[in-house]
C-alpha cells in the first residue's frame, strides 16, 4: 500500500472538525476539504514513485523508509540532499501549502539532535523527544503545531485573565498524565495532519507555569476540537486552480479537560526550559531552512505568473514593465542566493550535524514578508483590470457566444482560454480569499515583522564591523 493510500485511510479516525457550526463527518468526503485531500494524498504518493522516491525519502538506521525532512545532516552532502527534497516538496504544491511541507517535522528533528540540552532541567525529555521523533519518523506521519494565545487582551499576560476559557493551561494531574483546558491558535493545515505539537511560541513568565507546557497529541485526540476558518476551497477546478487543490486550512484548537498521557508530556511547569529548546541557534537554523526552501518556490511560481501575463498581453516591451519583472526575479535571486550562502556556509555542530548559517536564512525569512506582497502588488500592475474582465466560468468560452469571446478575450500570444486561465491563475494569487490568506500568512507567520527585524539587528554579530569603526576613530 503506498504512502498516499495509508494517509488517506487514516483521515477517517474520528477527529472532531468544527466548519459552520457542525462536526464535518469525514473531510475525506466533505466539498471543503476533499480536493486538498486528493492533493496532499498524491503528494504522499510521491515517495513511492521511482522517479521521485529517492529524492523524497531515505532509509533510517533500522531499515524504515522515511521522508527526507527527518533525514539528520551528519554530513554536508545530507545538508544539500535535504534542501533538494524539500524543493521537490514544495514545487509540486507551487509553495501555497507550508505545514504540508517539512517545516515542523524538520523541528522535531532538530529538537531530537538537541534533545539533551535541558537534560538537566528535564531528564525524561531526551527519551521522550527521541521516541517521539521515531514514532513520526517510522510511521510517516505528517506534522503542524499550535502555539499562540487567544487574542483576548493583549495587554495582560495569560495568567491575569482570571479563569475565562481562554489559554490553554494545566488544570489537573493524575497518574496517567495531565489535563488540559483552554485554546491555542493557530494550527495551519491541522485538519490535514497527523499529529500537533502544542507548545507556547512565546516565552512564559514564572507566574505562568501552568502554560508553560509541551506536548504532542493525534488530531483526533478524545477533549481536542479543531475549529476551522471559512474554507476558501472550490469545487471548479478550473476556475479555480489553486483553491479547488490547495487551501490549507487553519484551525483553533479547544481542549476540552484534555487528558494527555505522559509519555506524550515533554515539558510542564517549566517556562525556561521550553524556551532553551525552542530557541536554540541549531534547533532555528535546520527548521527555518525549510521555510526558505519554499519561499524559493514561491516567488518561482510569482515570477512565472508575472512574466506571462506580460508576455500575454505585449507589453514585456516596455520599459517599465521590464523593471516590474525584474523586482520579482531580484526578489528570487536574493533569496535563492541566501539560501546557498546558507547551506554552503554550513558548519559542524559540536554535535555532529551540518548547520546552515543561521543569519542569510533570518535574512531570507525577514525579506520574504515583504517580498511576497510586493510581488502580488507587481501582479497587479502587469494586469491591470484584465483580472477582473474575465468571464464567470472558462466553459463560457464554448458557449454561444464562443466565437465572439475568443475574438475579445484572446491574448497577444496565445488563444482566449489559454489567456483566460492564465488570468483566473493570477487572480486566485492576487485577488482570492485564498490569496489573500496567503498574503497575510506570508506577512506574519514568523511573527510580527517589527519584532523579528529588530530581533534579528540585537542578535546580529556586529563585532568585526564594530571593530573596524573603532580602528578608524582611535
Amino acid at each position: 500500500m503506498t504512502a498516499g493510500i495509508n494517509y488517506f485511510n487514516r483521515l477517517n479516525d474520528g477527529r472532531r472538525i468544527w466548519l459552520d457550526g457542525e462536526i464535518v463527518p469525514d473531510i475525506r468526503l466533505h466539498p471543503a476539504f476533499r480536493g486538498t485531500v486528493q492533493s496532499v494524498s498524491a503528494l504522499m504518493a510521491r515517495q513511492d514513485d521511482p522517479a521521485s522516491e529517492e529524492l523524497l525519502t531515505f532509509r533510517t538506521d533500522t531499515g524504515t523508509k522515511a521522508n527526507i525532512a527527518y533525514l539528520i545532516p551528519e554530513t554536508r552532502e545530507d545538508l544539500f540532499r535535504r534542501s533538494r527534497g524539500l524543493k521537490l516538496w514544495s514545487d509540486a504544491t507551487f509553495g501555497v501549502m507550508s505545514r504540508v511541507g517539512g517545516f515542523y517535522r524538520s523541528q522535531l528533528t532538530a529538537w531530537y539532535i538537541a534533545r539533551d540540552l535541558i537534560k538537566e532541567e528535564q531528564p525524561y525529555f531526551p527519551q521522550k523527544i527521541a521516541d517521539y521523533y521515531a514514532y513520526v519518523r517510522d510511521n510517516d506521519l505528517l506534522l503542524t503545531a499550535a502555539g499562540h494565545d487567544p487574542q483576548v487582551d493583549r495587554t495582560k499576560l495569560a495568567h491575569e485573565l482570571g479563569d475565562l476559557y481562554t489559554a490553554l493551561r494545566i488544570v489537573g494531574e493524575n497518574e496517567e498524565g495531565i489535563i488540559v483546558r483552554g485554546a491555542k491558535m493557530i494550527a495551519t493545515g491541522a485538519p490535514y495532519m497527523d499529529e500537533i505539537v502544542v507548545s507556547p511560541h512565546s516565552k512564559k513568565t514564572g507566574d505562568e507555569q501552568r502554560y508553560a507546557v509541551m506536548f504532542a497529541i493525534p488530531a483526533s485526540h478524545p477533549g481536542v476540537h479543531l475549529i476551522c476558518r471559512e474554507s476558501f476551497a472550490s469545487e471548479r477546478e478550473e476556475d479555480h486552480p489553486l483553491s479547488s487543490h490547495f487551501d490549507e486550512m487553519d484551525a483553533v484548537l479547544v481542549f476540552d479537560d484534555a487528558l494527555i498521557p505522559w509519555e506524550r508530556v515533554f515539558i510542564k511547569d517549566d517556562p525556561d526550559a521550553i524556551w532553551k529548546i525552542r530557541s536554540d541557534r541549531m534547533v532555528g537554523a535546520l527548521s527555518l531552512h525549510e521555510n526558505i526552501v519554499r519561499l524559493v518556490s514561491k516567488l518561482e511560481f510569482t515570477a512565472a505568473v508575472g512574466s506571462e501575463l506580460a508576455e500575454s498581453i505585449g507589453i514585456k516591451a516596455f520599459a517599465h514593465v521590464r523593471e516590474k519583472l525584474a523586482e520579482l526575479y531580484f526578489q528570487l535571486e536574493s533569496v535563492k542566493a541566501l539560501l546557498l550562502s546558507a547551506e554552503h556556509r554550513a558548519s559542524l555542530h559540536p554535535l555532529g550535524v551540518w548547520e546552515p548559517a543561521l543569519e542569510p536564512i533570518l535574512t531570507a525569512k525577514n525579506l520574504g514578508n515583504r517580498y511576497y506582497p510586493r510581488s502580488l502588488e507587481i501582479l497587479q500592475q502587469l494586469s491591470g483590470a484584465g483580472m477582473l474582465q474575465v468571464p464567470s466560468t472558462i466553459a463560457e468560452l464554448r458557449g454561444p457566444l464562443a466565437e465572439q469571446l475568443k475574438r475579445a478575450y484572446r491574448g497577444a500570444d496565445r488563444d482566449a482560454e489559454e489567456r483566460v486561465k492564465l488570468l483566473k491563475l493570477a487572480w486566485e494569487l492576487v485577488g482570492s480569499r485564498l490569496g489573500a490568506r496567503h498574503e497575510l500568512y506570508e506577512r506574519f507567520y514568523a511573527g510580527d515583522p517589527v519584532r523579528t527585524y529588530a530581533g534579528q539587528y540585537v542578535e546580529y554579530d556586529k563585532r568585526q564591523l564594530l571593530e573596524r569603526v573603532a580602528a578608524r576613530t582611535t
